[in-house]
């Protein structure tokens, strides 16, 4: 959420003719909304002076608070540049204080509006910054700390908080594309064999003088980028490279015009790029059309081929790797060129080397396909062992995290680079062995699942709900308006979120999630009256199928008890939640005491306390609360 409004303006519209206080503020909002809209945000509504904008609805992406940082940091430059026009135009200027903060909020509504303490918060915190001032709430800092600088403020008392709030006054963002690892220095752990992949195609190119496209695809975080900053490091080769970004306008070219800046820069000894500019003049005008130092018609065949004959002539001295990042969020037009590069270069010693998440698959399914010199590898998830060596490598034995974390991290990851490294960040930065999944992941995922096509998204949630591990079966039942579900969970396998998993439940199809995080993500997305319903729906189901399942009552009554206490989180209990509490306290009676026919005093005391919690929504003479009477009364009880 970003708030933003006019300081003084009471005074300012006091001084000057209502018609010219009206254009001021009307210059102010288009460059607000201008600004917001650029870096993908959404402008909810002008209230008064205020700005109301949110990232992340309709459409949630990763990066939603460092867009909505890099927005506010935006308008504040624009508004420097707009106070120009308007101390010429009416003798006045403007000055804004902007509050930025991240959260979960409900919307969907009527009026789209987001609602929840987080938009609250943002507000709060514009208040709390003086004029000029950029002040991001602590949710926003977690995620953006890496890509920005910023100073913290004394815990600030806000209006309605009941404990103080910290604060960050913003000072600058840094240029890069995305924030930096915080965590760094490890050596490369399980890529041997693709480093070896990867230096075995160039050394062919170079000996060819041939162009050739070699693509690394695989998830988030699963080390796309390491891979390939490790083998440009080991190489002797002129590289350029170029991030493409997930936002604004007109950013077809982006990460061409990184590749040409760095190729005509002189620091970089790229003579022959150089050298071929001012030779040729078709070349040059076209290059310089796609750098922005001349304003004239072109077209993307011409910027093809006028790249390619730049890294060609730059190729002539030297092999040249050419690095595109995050290719996923490319245009079609730069597709096009990149394809252009691989199939017309002749005589040059060049690999392009892409990396991007399976997406890229989607929106170009023939990517590479039939093309000489052309190479896709899949980058899958680090082994166990290579995922413990990582660890070791980052937190090394006796430094202080014990074996039981370490378990955890490693079985929490998945085999994700990041997110281990992530995860050792925020245990080392807060010292609380209760390991919480830090927000940039949370973000990551709930953006990747955002993507999905919403039929997809419905089959992944409702998975969710039964656990890491789910059945094809109660899917189907807690998506009944879904008419092939199978053809739904095929496509997730596609897509790596899922895999197929051995069932526990006779005939039935058992998936797994790919990673306990995504899972994770899955689930926090459902509102929690859906969680109820849903939790209930899969009750009911295996009250009726899960007659096999010897920790059926158990499964059963936690199911039920869930879907109770969110039915009684959105409201008083009615009717129908005092029924799901008896129906619930029932299994996990039945269940304790089935435990301590056993011997197993432990699992009765946790199920029959769970049942007997419950009991405040039942009556004294309820056969369960009975059965509890006589199960405290029992020699094992």
């Amino acid at each position: 959420m970003l708030f933003c409004d006019v300081t003084g303006s009471t005074a300012l519209g006091e001084r000057l003719d209502p018609e010219s206080f009206r254009q001021v503020m009307r210059r102010y909002f288009d460059a607000a909304r201008r600004v917001i809209e650029q870096h993908g945000g959404t402008v909810e509504k002008f209230i008064g002076d205020a700005v109301m904008a949110v990232f992340g609805v309709p459409v949630l992406h990763e990066d939603d608070a460092l867009r909505a940082v890099r927005a506010a940091a935006g308008l504040r430059e624009q508004i420097a540049v707009l106070n120009h026009q308007l101390e010429t135009d009416f003798g006045a200027t403007v000055s804004v204080r902007t509050g930025v903060n991240t959260g979960p909020v409900v919307t969907g509504t009527e009026e789209r509006l987001a609602t929840g303490d987080a938009v609250n918060l943002a507000a709060r915190l514009e208040q709390a910054a003086a004029p000029g001032e950029i002040v991001i709430g602590p949710q926003t800092w977690a995620l953006v700390r890496d890509a920005v600088g910023a100073e913290p403020l004394e815990p600030l008392q806000l209006k309605g908080k009941s404990a103080p709030v910290s604060a960050y006054r913003l000072l600058q963002v840094h240029g890069d594309v995305r924030p930096r690892a915080r965590v760094g220095g490890a050596p490369l752990v399980g890529r041997g064999s693709q480093l070896r992949m990867l230096g075995e195609a160039f050394a062919n190119l170079v000996a060819e003088r041939s162009c050739g496209l070699f693509t690394i695809l695989g998830m988030a975080g699963v080390g796309k980028s390491r891979l390939a900053a490790e083998f440009v490091r080991g190489i002797d080769a002129t590289v350029v490279t170029g991030t493409c970004l997930s936002y604004g306008q007109g950013i077809t070219y982006w990460p061409v015009v990184s590749m040409a800046k760095q190729l005509l820069d002189p620091q970089n000894g790229c003579s022959g790029a150089a050298g071929l500019m001012a030779r040729d003049a078709k070349v040059a005008a076209a290059v310089n059309v796609l750098v922005g130092e001349q304003a004239a018609v072109t077209s993307p065949a011409e910027i093809a081929w006028a790249v390619r004959k730049l890294l060609e002539s730059s190729a002539e001295l030297a092999p040249v790797v050419v690095v595109f990042d995050d290719l996923h969020w490319g245009e079609p037009a730069l597709f096009d060129l990149i394809e252009h590069l691989a199939d017309f270069s002749r005589d040059a010693p060049i690999l392009v080397l892409c990396m991007a998440r399976p997406e890229l698959l989607d929106s170009r399914p023939g990517w590479g396909g039939g093309k000489l010199n052309a190479t896709t590898l899949l980058l899958e998830p680090l082994q166990p062992a290579e995922t413990a060596t990582l660890i070791d490598e980052l937190v090394p034995p006796g430094t202080g995290i014990d074996a039981r974390v370490r378990e955890r991290v490693q079985a929490t990851a998945g085999g994700n680079p990041l997110f281990v490294e992530e995860m050792l960040a925020l245990l080392a930065e807060s010292g609380d062995a209760d390991l919480a999944t830090p927000p940039t992941i949370t973000a990551l995922l709930a953006a990747r699942l955002d993507q999905l096509a919403p039929a997809e998204r419905t089959v992944l949630e409702c998975g969710s709900v039964e656990g890491q591990s789910f059945h094809q079966g109660p899917v189907q039942v807690m998506a009944p308006e879904e008419r092939d579900v199978p053809g739904r969970l095929m496509t997730l396998i596609h897509k790596d979120l899922v895999r197929p998993d051995r069932a526990v439940l006779p005939g039935e199809h058992a998936f797994r999630f790919r990673h306990l995080l995504i899972r994770d993500a899955a689930y926090q997305a459902l509102a929690k009256a859906d969680r109820a319903q849903l939790h209930e729906r899969f009750a009911r189901w295996l009250e009726e199928r899960g007659a096999g399942l010897v920790e059926l009552d158990e499964i059963t009554g936690y199911h039920l008890e869930q879907a109770f206490g969110y039915r009684c989180e959105l409201g008083p209990a009615d009717e129908r939640a005092r029924q799901l509490a008896a129906d619930a306290a029932a299994h996990l009676d039945k269940a304790g005491r089935r435990a301590m026919d056993r011997g197993d005093t432990g699992a009765a005391v946790s199920l029959l306390e769970r049942a007997e919690a419950l009991l405040p929504q039942l009556g004294l003479n309820h056969p369960v609360q009975q059965s509890l009477i006589w199960a405290s009364r029992s020699p094992a009880g």
